[in-house]
């Protein structure tokens, strides 16, 4: 049996086990963070979708693009959840696959569940198929493939949300395998849109999302892929790593859904800057000293935080979000790291400015080898001739350090009054979702 086959059949191994009640109570949670994240990612880039919307008058129909009021016919639907579900960067994702695994699969799956009549129910065990088909594809090509310059989020999380949707929509074993091996084929997603104040890394998702329902599309109609789409000198596993003897992780990897492995963001920033804007915040707290009176600022992480996370040159609130010293800074300032610090008016604050050019981001060799296990980091604060640090090895939001309910609650009232949302609506969603069998068009509908 090749690899290809392998890894498809552990899939649906997992899809045929019954879910664990905490499994679907962190799938709903998963589900309310994406609708949060999507609602407040339309209003993050409301001039944006406007020029979008004029230029390519985008088909009315039956489907909601969430958060923007607009129901679109299908193919537009999935684009534009997947490009304001990533919008902020706010979206859930895991450390040890370097993949947001959410938003590409619930762009795709909401849109299908309007189309075919799903429950919430459905869609959230289908959700919990695609976390996993993304997160073990990520782990078993991580770290390598980031190192190729690949956006694992693009390469894997079509795979996921592909095979997502196959069993959404009950595809026969050989409609959802060839569904797989054409995902296989249209898997891209490249880091650089990180670089230099690009604004593309939400297209990543966007795309992935759209080139995962054109894989059901194609599989249900008949074409057929590879047998061995993962495999062999030119298969997937060869493209993204650069290594044909890649082997495959098994699902459940530590005994554990992969849904379960994700964390849920409370800084709008990179994952990769959270343990020193979280150490910033706490040692904030502690002394209270004032910006003006801090000589120097060293974060100490593991390496695959620096490179890309370390620049001072702030082109936009895309590059504010990748960048440790950026998001430090406005958390040493501000006491957060929230939506508001990473607007036009703060990302030009003298103050900001300053403090951020005063931090210097260094790798650790120690913090490099037990990565992804730890997301390390030490901050070190030198003020007024006093030195000060914090250690942080597990940031809030990690299923180490989870929120809790309060907390969580809070995150997704303020992303939905970021997006617009009325309170009344969202407090209905909210409850709306504990009921696992109400239509997915009964929650969309209000978005």
């Amino acid at each position: 049996m090749n690899i290809s086959k392998k890894f498809f059949l552990a899939i649906d191994e997992v899809a045929q086990k019954d879910i664990p009640a905490e499994v679907m109570e962190r799938a709903k949670r998963s589900l309310l963070d994406y609708l949060a994240v999507t609602c407040a990612g339309v209003a993050f880039q409301k001039e944006k979708l406007k020029a979008y919307f004029a230029f390519a008058e985008p088909e009315e129909g039956r489907y909601k693009a969430i958060g923007t009021g607009n129901f679109l016919v299908l193919k537009e639907a999935v684009f534009l959840n997947g490009l304001n579900g990533h919008a902020l960067d706010f979206d859930d994702g895991t450390n040890s696959g370097i993949i947001h695994l959410g938003s590409p699969v619930f762009s795709l799956l909401l849109p299908l569940g309007q189309r075919y009549n799903k429950t919430v129910e459905d869609v959230l065990r289908a959700a919990i198929i695609g976390y996993e088909a993304s997160y073990t594809m990520a782990v078993s090509i991580q770290p390598k493939h980031k190192a190729l310059g690949y956006h694992a989020t693009g390469t894997c999380g079509v795979i996921g949300a592909t095979l997502a949707g196959a069993y959404l929509l009950g595809f026969t074993e050989e409609e959802r395998y060839q569904a797989f091996a054409t995902a296989c084929v249209s898997a891209s997603g490249m880091l650089k849109v990180l670089d230099d104040g690009s604004e593309l890394k939400p297209y990543n998702v966007a795309k992935t999302a759209l080139l995962s329902l054109t894989s059901l599309q194609l599989a249900k109609s008949g074409f057929k892929g590879h047998d061995d789409p993962l495999g062999g000198y030119r298969g997937f596993l060869k493209m993204m790593t650069g290594d044909e003897n890649t082997q495959m992780k098994p699902t459940l990897l530590n005994g554990t859904y992969a849904i379960m492995k994700s964390y849920t963001k409370p800084y709008a920033s990179c994952r990769y800057t959270h343990p020193p804007v979280e150490a910033a915040i706490l040692l904030r707290k502690q002394y209270g000293f004032s910006p003006d009176v801090i000589e120097k600022v060293s974060v100490e992480t593991y390496d695959l935080a620096v490179s890309g996370h370390d620049h001072t040159d702030i082109q936009g609130a895309y590059s504010a979000k990748m960048s440790t010293p950026y998001s430090t800074a406005v958390a040493l300032i501000y006491g957060k790291a929230g939506l508001n610090e990473f607007e036009e008016m703060v990302l030009s604050n003298p103050q900001v400015v300053a403090l951020m050019k005063r931090i210097k981001v260094v790798a650790n060799d120690e913090f490099s080898k037990h990565f992804p296990d730890q997301q390390s980091a030490v901050l070190t604060i030198v003020a007024n001739g006093n030195t000060c640090s914090e250690r942080v090895d597990f940031p809030k939001g990690e299923p180490e350090n989870p929120m809790s309910e309060e907390e969580f609650k809070e995150r997704y009232d303020d992303l939905m009054e970021y997006g617009g949302i009325a309170k009344s609506v969202y407090n209905m969603i909210y409850e709306n979702v504990q009921d696992i069998g109400i239509k997915v068009e009964d929650i969309v509908k209000h978005l």
